[in-house]
Protein backbone atom coordinates (compact mmCIF):
# COMPACT_ATOMS: atom_id res chain seq x y z
CA UNK A 1 0.00 0.00 0.00
CA UNK A 2 1.56 3.42 -0.89
CA UNK A 3 1.52 6.21 1.38
CA UNK A 4 -0.66 8.64 -0.40
CA UNK A 5 -3.29 5.73 -0.09
CA UNK A 6 -3.23 4.93 3.34
CA UNK A 7 -2.93 9.05 4.07
CA UNK A 8 -6.59 8.95 2.13
CA UNK A 9 -8.14 6.13 3.60
CA UNK A 10 -7.21 7.33 7.23
CA UNK A 11 -8.89 10.58 6.20
CA UNK A 12 -12.15 9.14 5.01
CA UNK A 13 -11.85 6.86 8.29
CA UNK A 14 -11.67 9.45 10.17
CA UNK A 15 -14.14 11.82 8.63
CA UNK A 16 -16.63 8.45 9.00
CA UNK A 17 -16.14 8.46 12.71
CA UNK A 18 -16.51 11.75 13.16
CA UNK A 19 -19.82 12.35 11.31
CA UNK A 20 -20.86 9.38 13.33
CA UNK A 21 -19.83 11.14 16.52
CA UNK A 22 -21.95 14.40 14.94
CA UNK A 23 -25.03 12.61 14.54
CA UNK A 24 -24.68 10.90 17.93
CA UNK A 25 -24.34 13.59 19.27
CA UNK A 26 -27.03 15.72 18.08
CA UNK A 27 -29.58 12.04 18.72
CA UNK A 28 -28.02 12.33 22.13
CA UNK A 29 -29.89 15.73 23.12
CA UNK A 30 -26.42 17.90 22.47
CA UNK A 31 -25.75 20.54 20.15
CA UNK A 32 -22.71 20.18 18.10
CA UNK A 33 -20.81 22.83 19.28
CA UNK A 34 -20.44 20.67 22.48
CA UNK A 35 -18.00 18.44 20.84
CA UNK A 36 -16.08 21.33 20.66
CA UNK A 37 -16.00 23.16 23.82
CA UNK A 38 -12.74 23.70 26.17
CA UNK A 39 -12.18 20.80 28.06
CA UNK A 40 -14.33 20.42 31.44
CA UNK A 41 -15.79 17.96 33.83
CA UNK A 42 -19.22 16.98 32.19
CA UNK A 43 -21.48 14.11 32.99
CA UNK A 44 -21.33 13.51 29.36
CA UNK A 45 -18.37 12.42 27.97
CA UNK A 46 -19.25 13.32 24.23
CA UNK A 47 -18.80 17.25 25.88
CA UNK A 48 -15.40 18.88 24.30
CA UNK A 49 -14.52 14.83 23.09
CA UNK A 50 -13.10 16.35 19.98
CA UNK A 51 -10.91 18.90 21.98
CA UNK A 52 -9.40 16.35 24.20
CA UNK A 53 -8.65 14.18 20.83
CA UNK A 54 -7.54 16.91 19.26
CA UNK A 55 -5.36 17.46 22.44
CA UNK A 56 -3.87 14.25 22.32
CA UNK A 57 -2.94 14.28 19.08
CA UNK A 58 -1.27 17.74 19.48
CA UNK A 59 1.13 15.36 21.69
CA UNK A 60 1.78 12.55 19.90
CA UNK A 61 4.58 14.13 17.21
CA UNK A 62 5.93 15.26 20.34
CA UNK A 63 6.50 12.38 21.84
CA UNK A 64 7.58 10.61 18.85
CA UNK A 65 10.22 12.92 17.22
CA UNK A 66 11.60 12.89 21.39
CA UNK A 67 11.51 9.39 21.34
CA UNK A 68 13.23 9.02 17.71
CA UNK A 69 15.74 11.94 18.74
CA UNK A 70 17.03 9.78 22.16
CA UNK A 71 17.27 6.86 20.61
CA UNK A 72 18.90 7.80 16.88
CA UNK A 73 21.32 9.72 19.10
CA UNK A 74 22.27 5.94 20.99
CA UNK A 75 22.73 4.66 17.04
CA UNK A 76 24.48 7.72 15.76
CA UNK A 77 25.62 10.25 18.30
CA UNK A 78 26.47 13.46 17.06
CA UNK A 79 24.82 13.24 13.42
CA UNK A 80 23.94 16.29 11.72
CA UNK A 81 20.57 14.35 10.33
CA UNK A 82 19.23 13.83 14.13
CA UNK A 83 19.00 17.85 14.50
CA UNK A 84 15.98 17.75 12.07
CA UNK A 85 14.23 15.47 14.71
CA UNK A 86 15.42 17.47 17.79
CA UNK A 87 13.73 20.97 16.24
CA UNK A 88 10.41 19.04 14.97
CA UNK A 89 10.09 17.76 19.09
CA UNK A 90 10.86 21.40 20.03
CA UNK A 91 8.25 22.91 17.58
CA UNK A 92 5.63 20.35 18.10
CA UNK A 93 6.05 20.53 21.57
CA UNK A 94 6.22 24.11 21.56
CA UNK A 95 2.67 24.00 19.87
CA UNK A 96 1.75 21.84 22.33
CA UNK A 97 2.48 24.05 25.01
CA UNK A 98 0.21 26.67 23.38
CA UNK A 99 -2.76 25.52 22.63
CA UNK A 100 -2.85 23.89 26.18
CA UNK A 101 -1.58 26.84 28.04
CA UNK A 102 -3.20 29.73 25.50
CA UNK A 103 0.31 31.39 25.75
CA UNK A 104 -1.23 33.13 22.87
CA UNK A 105 -4.11 34.64 24.56
CA UNK A 106 -1.64 36.03 27.74
CA UNK A 107 0.37 37.32 24.89
CA UNK A 108 -2.46 39.20 23.32
CA UNK A 109 -3.39 40.03 26.88
CA UNK A 110 0.00 41.52 27.80
CA UNK A 111 -0.40 44.34 24.67
CA UNK A 112 1.17 42.10 22.29
CA UNK A 113 -1.02 43.19 18.99
CA UNK A 114 -2.56 39.73 17.74
CA UNK A 115 -1.18 40.49 14.10
CA UNK A 116 2.29 40.32 16.24
CA UNK A 117 1.71 36.94 17.17
CA UNK A 118 0.43 35.82 14.37
CA UNK A 119 3.76 37.05 12.65
CA UNK A 120 6.08 35.56 15.08
CA UNK A 121 4.60 32.18 15.26
CA UNK A 122 4.95 32.68 10.94
CA UNK A 123 8.34 33.88 11.39
CA UNK A 124 8.75 30.34 13.57
CA UNK A 125 7.54 28.12 11.11
CA UNK A 126 8.94 29.65 8.38
CA UNK A 127 12.55 29.56 9.64
CA UNK A 128 11.96 26.26 10.73
CA UNK A 129 10.95 25.07 7.10
CA UNK A 130 14.07 27.00 5.73
CA UNK A 131 16.83 25.90 7.64
CA UNK A 132 15.52 22.00 7.41
CA UNK A 133 14.07 22.53 3.30
CA UNK A 134 16.29 19.95 2.18
CA UNK A 135 15.43 17.18 5.31
CA UNK A 136 11.77 17.91 4.34
CA UNK A 137 11.83 17.75 0.51
CA UNK A 138 13.23 13.66 0.85
CA UNK A 139 9.55 13.68 3.28
CA UNK A 140 5.95 13.16 2.07
CA UNK A 141 5.86 17.35 3.03
CA UNK A 142 2.58 17.08 1.01
CA UNK A 143 1.32 15.41 4.17
CA UNK A 144 2.67 18.52 6.50
CA UNK A 145 1.86 21.45 4.43
CA UNK A 146 -2.30 19.80 4.49
CA UNK A 147 -2.39 19.92 8.03
CA UNK A 148 -0.52 23.59 8.26
CA UNK A 149 -3.15 24.52 5.35
CA UNK A 150 -6.13 22.89 7.08
CA UNK A 151 -4.78 24.82 10.91
CA UNK A 152 -4.23 28.12 9.25
CA UNK A 153 -7.88 27.33 7.86
CA UNK A 154 -9.33 27.06 11.28
CA UNK A 155 -7.26 29.82 12.64
CA UNK A 156 -9.01 32.44 9.62
CA UNK A 157 -12.69 30.44 10.42
CA UNK A 158 -12.35 31.53 14.19
CA UNK A 159 -11.14 35.12 13.78
CA UNK A 160 -14.66 35.84 11.59
CA UNK A 161 -16.39 34.70 14.70
CA UNK A 162 -19.19 33.81 12.98
CA UNK A 163 -22.85 34.29 15.02
CA UNK A 164 -24.38 30.84 14.38
CA UNK A 165 -22.17 28.55 16.93
CA UNK A 166 -22.68 25.02 15.27
CA UNK A 167 -21.43 26.28 11.78
CA UNK A 168 -18.30 27.92 13.45
CA UNK A 169 -17.97 25.42 15.23
CA UNK A 170 -18.09 22.57 12.76
CA UNK A 171 -16.01 25.04 10.43
CA UNK A 172 -13.37 25.32 12.84
CA UNK A 173 -13.17 22.33 14.65
CA UNK A 174 -13.86 19.63 12.12
CA UNK A 175 -10.42 21.29 9.82
CA UNK A 176 -8.46 21.57 13.03
CA UNK A 177 -8.80 18.17 13.62
CA UNK A 178 -7.90 16.48 10.16
CA UNK A 179 -5.07 19.11 10.49
CA UNK A 180 -3.41 17.27 13.61
CA UNK A 181 -4.71 13.75 12.68
CA UNK A 182 -2.21 14.76 9.33
CA UNK A 183 0.76 16.48 11.17
CA UNK A 184 0.84 13.66 13.91
CA UNK A 185 0.84 11.17 10.94
CA UNK A 186 3.41 12.67 9.30
CA UNK A 187 5.80 12.62 11.77
CA UNK A 188 5.37 9.14 12.78
CA UNK A 189 5.61 8.21 9.28
CA UNK A 190 9.25 10.15 8.97
CA UNK A 191 10.32 9.19 12.17
CA UNK A 192 9.57 5.49 11.36
CA UNK A 193 11.41 5.88 8.08
CA UNK A 194 14.36 8.08 9.93
CA UNK A 195 15.26 5.37 12.37
CA UNK A 196 14.78 2.38 9.83
CA UNK A 197 17.38 4.61 7.95
CA UNK A 198 19.83 4.70 11.39
CA UNK A 199 19.45 1.38 12.31
CA UNK A 200 20.47 0.08 8.24
CA UNK A 201 23.30 2.35 8.61
CA UNK A 202 24.82 0.77 11.77
CA UNK A 203 24.15 -2.41 10.42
Amino acid sequence: MTISRFVVQLNCLSLFLVGLLIVLTQVSGLKVSDLFFHPYFSPNPNVALLTRTFQILCSVPVIVCTFTYALAESIQPRNSENRFILFSAILTGGFLVNHSYRVHIYMIALGIPKLGVSLLYAVVLFSYGWFFRRQLQVTPYQILLAGLGLLFFAIGVDSQHFKNPIFSSLLEGVPKLFSEINIAFYYWYVCKCFLQKAFYKNI
